[in-house]
């Protein structure tokens, strides 16, 4: 079968640059899917994206559909035929249904019978005829919220098109994508280039674009570039470029020849902290900043989309732009300092937190009776928490996280430490609102974490309570990392905190909390912490085996999660387990029978008494071993019983004619299930 190249080009108007590399990607899984889907073989697949296009390229796309049989049942051949050889209405019927005579139909052969098929032969479709349609339903399908048309087209799209390349080899496919027929002409730069550009063959797309159109297609080429300029440029000053992989990629989506340009500016501004400059640089003009040494340079670099003859004319203009956002900061810097963090508390009051449950002010004050019950429950200093708390949100009123929302907590602390407050509620203003996404550390500070957990447990109780669950890819108050930080930080701090206890006081700070909005909540973060132990590489069947417990401190769950993989380990191991869920069945089946004492008078074998006997001895260690939670060692203890259980199974008739004796035996296998199932329930194992 032979094959060509196949090159589809949507050239557009400026792309957004955040987006830009996913609906790439997306394209070309779409356009992946649809071929394979339809049969249609293919070889190397590479994308291309720039401001102004999305392009891919697919080597060797089978020219046409292998042909293939496709097979129609009719009737049994029984009552296909009569006594007398004759066809029947049923298979004349069947065979002119398939546009043939009877003598022309075919006998399939199976265990189940004889039918009678007719085996029609289908030749494969051209993949001129399928290309357009794959194309049409991958750009359906690419992830855009909101799509618009332009001019008088009914085609909707994130940006306007003005071109559409459908090249299958050399030869442009004739079709209509977007209402635009489409051709093999497309255009270069805006600038260097601007006229039009013929691509002869698809092959040919990437090399002619960067040669006669001035543009790097390849986004990753481009990244590489950039990264590699960027880093050229830091040199120059004897600095470091701090490259933020997600700025990178969206400077990536804003140029298509990329130049680096490096400018300076005034020293002074040094003074201000160094957060909001890099705000300002990053946010504003999404420039990357240096360092050396680990400290702030009053130095840039920006990247032209441009090969000017003149460098130095963009960066004296660059220069110019970044001033007056360097000298706002300067100015919120020196104006927020005039009054104090907590004289921002009561402008709290202006802004609302949710309409159900009221002001950021009203949700401050219920984290900050919220963190001094969690201080005094972990033995932290609740003053300092509560204080700590009333003024974690103050800095959302200050001028310069009105025009930084981003450095929110990170002005929070400057200006608590420029108002003299104690370092420690200085630094975990900073730190409540960590993890503050997935892979972000949790607070360092005990009093941090106090903070921290409070804010998000309030969030949960308080969104939960009026109904806002998350549901699908929706989640607007980010509940689901809000409930995993609570969780990690109490987990990976070692900090002694039921949640249980957590949510019964938030429960009472929020008037539109109900009975059912502790449980829900606490369901809802057992679901996260199974998702977190998923990707820490434990089993799930351990975690439903503590789960059974219903253990509600995270500390102690995680105790009890070490503890069964590491019994998992042992030679026991599977016996004990298995044995564990032999006896939760039979306990299962005769609740009714069991008795309230074990009588050691009423054993009639050896076993009975060497299991009774062996499961007093191990009780002991278990229950030290359980007061210091230490739960590894109270399974290793309870390993000992492997041969006296294997043994009782071995020669014990547990379901006994005698009632008295039958209830006896199960109130013994009651007892040795409950010493397991302290720990964790290992018959889900």
């Amino acid at each position: 079968m032979s094959t060509k190249d196949f090159l589809v080009e949507i050239h557009t108007e400026e792309l957004p640059p955040k987006a830009l590399q996913k609906l790439s990607l997306a394209f070309a899984d779409h356009i992946q899917q649809y071929l394979e889907k339809n049969q249609l073989d293919f070889g190397h697949v590479k994308t291309f994206a720039t401001p102004r296009r999305l392009a891919v390229l697919i080597e060797q796309v089978q020219t046409q559909q292998a042909n293939k049989v496709v097979q129609r049942k009719g009737p049994a051949v029984q009552a296909a035929f009569n006594e007398e050889g004759e066809a029947t209405p049923a298979a004349q019927g069947f065979a002119k249904s398939c546009g043939v005579t009877v003598d022309q139909l075919e006998t399939l052969e199976s265990d189940k019978g004889s039918w009678l098929v007719f085996n029609a032969k289908q030749t494969g479709s051209s993949a001129i005829d399928i290309l357009p349609d794959a194309i049409t339903e991958a750009l359906n399908k690419l992830p855009i919220p909101k799509r618009m048309r332009w001019g008088n087209r009914t085609a909707q799209f994130v940006r306007p098109v003005h071109s559409v390349i459908m090249l299958f080899g050399n030869d442009i496919i004739n079709c209509e994508i977007l209402d635009i027929t489409a051709g093999r002409t497309t255009t270069g730069h805006r600038f260097h280039r601007a006229a039009k550009i013929d691509i002869p063959n698809a092959a040919d797309y990437e090399t002619l674009l960067e040669v006669e159109g001035k543009v790097i297609a390849d986004f990753q080429r481009r990244r590489d570039a950039i990264k590699a300029q960027v880093e050229q440029a830091a040199l120059s000053v004897n600095g470091d470029a701090a490259i933020d992989p997600a700025l990178l990629d969206e400077v990536t989506g804003l140029v298509e020849w990329p130049v680096a340009v490096l400018g300076n500016f005034d020293k002074q501004f040094l003074e201000i902290p160094a957060e909001a400059l890099i705000s300002a640089m990053k946010s504003h003009q999404k420039y990357f900043h240096l360092l050396r040494d680990g400290k702030l340079l009053p130095s840039f670099i920006t990247i032209a989309n441009i090969d000017s003859k003149n460098i130095t004319t963009i960066q004296h203009g660059n220069e110019r732009v970044i001033r007056p956002r360097l000298a706002d900061a300067d100015f919120f810097w020196n104006t927020d300092r005039n009054t104090s963090l907590l004289s921002e508390l009561n402008k709290l009051k202006t802004v609302v937190f949710q309409n159900k449950l009221g002001t950021v002010y009203e949700k401050v004050i219920r984290v900050a009776e919220l963190a001094e019950h969690i201080a005094l429950a972990i033995n932290s200093d609740a003053d300092q928490a509560k204080r700590a708390a009333m003024l974690a949100k103050c800095d959302l009123m200050t001028e310069m996280v009105g025009e930084f929302p981003e450095l929110q907590g990170i002005m929070g602390r400057y200006y608590a430490l420029h108002d003299k407050e104690n370092s420690a509620v200085a630094e975990a203003i900073l730190e409540h609102y960590m993890p503050r996404f997935a892979s972000d550390n949790t607070p360092p500070s005990t009093l941090g974490q106090v903070v921290s957990i409070a804010d998000k447990v309030d969030t949960l109780m308080g969104i939960f309570s009026i109904g806002q669950i998350p549901t699908g890819d929706k989640d607007p108050f980010a509940l689901r990392r809000a409930a995993l930080g609570v969780l990690r930080t109490i987990i990976e701090n070692q900090l002694t905190l039921d949640l249980s206890d957590l949510l019964k006081f938030s429960s009472k700070q929020l008037p539109t909390a109900n009975k059912n909005t502790k449980l829900s909540v606490l369901e809802f973060m057992l679901e996260r912490l199974k998702a977190y132990y998923h990707e820490m590489g434990y089993r799930p069947q351990v975690f439903e085996a503590v789960l059974a417990t219903s253990p509600t401190a995270p500390l102690d769950f995680h105790a009890r999660m070490q503890a069964i993989a590491e019994f998992e380990k042992s030679p026991a191991a599977e016996s004990l387990a298995a044995a564990n869920k032999r006896i939760a069945n039979i306990l299962r089946k005769n609740e009714s029978d069991i008795s309230v004492n074990i009588r050691p008078d009423l054993f009639e074998t050896p076993q009975e008494k060497a299991l009774f006997e062996a499961l007093g001895k191990i009780e002991i260690e278990v229950d030290v071993a359980m007061q210091q939670s230490n739960y590894t060692a109270a399974l290793t203890a309870l390993s000992q019983l492997k041969d006296n259980i294997d043994g009782f199974f071995d020669d014990v008739m547990v379901m006994a004619d005698d009632k008295v004796i039958r209830a006896n035996r199960l109130a013994l296998l009651s007892k040795l299930y409950q010493q397991f199932v302290k720990i964790a329930d290992i018959s889900k194992l």
